[in-house]
């Protein structure tokens, strides 16, 4: 038997966990973009007419018969993508957390966001940023405020709730990579977060 069969399990180092946390966040900004040649555009991760997965290669249904088919297969609620309606009339859970990240890395560039440079920012067009904002100001996530340099137009800022809620969501995210990597040891986790970084950078964007 090798060493390799005999090693137990062990707590990954938290830059493993930041590394894969980093990946999974590409393929998510890529699913909610709903790019054909972002990672799973098309394939078992891709989201057919009845939820993720929902298709094996020979086109038949894997999932019409899952009560909870909805979400993708990377924890974080894509329901819906960020130019489609939830069925509370939202625009998705995706597209929201994707505007409070870029608005706080605006922030901590001192580069505060109008809509136009939000739409930009998180790949949407600019009545879709529009709508986010509004829904984001309607949570407490977001307030506008009047652009000093410009009185014509309002820049967007977090709010504290709005950082509450990506500290909640992080949190999250950092415990399911932990529970997902639960099995692995120390060395199969450096791994496969290495490749698993590797493997989404190489993947092809048109």
């Amino acid at each position: 038997m090798d060493d390799r069969s005999q090693a137990s399990p062990g707590s990954p180092s938290a830059d493993d966990v930041a590394l894969i946390e980093s990946a999974l966040m590409a393929v998510r900004r890529d699913q909610s973009r709903r790019r054909p040649a972002g990672p799973w555009g098309d394939g078992p991760f891709a989201r057919g007419p009845h939820g993720w997965g929902s298709h094996d290669h020979s086109g038949h249904d894997r999932t019409a018969h899952h009560a909870d088919h909805d979400h993708p297969p990377f924890g974080d609620s894509a329901r819906p993508g960020s130019g489609r309606r939830g069925r509370d009339g939202s625009l998705g859970r995706i597209a929201r957390i994707r505007m409070l990240e870029a608005l706080e890395t605006a922030e901590a560039a001192g580069s505060p966001l109008s809509i136009s440079s939000l739409a930009q920012a998180i790949g949407v067009d600019q009545p879709r940023a529009s709508r986010l904002v509004q829904e984001g100001v309607e949570r407490g996530h977001v307030r506008r405020v009047p652009d000093p340099s410009d009185a014509r137009r309002a820049l967007i800022q977090l709010t504290a709730a709005g950082r509450s809620q990506l500290d909640e969501v992080r949190t999250h995210r950092r415990s399911a990579v932990e529970s997902a990597l639960a099995g692995f040891t120390p060395e199969e986790a450096r791994t496969f977060a290495e490749l698993f970084d590797r493997f989404v950078r190489a993947w092809p964007r048109a």
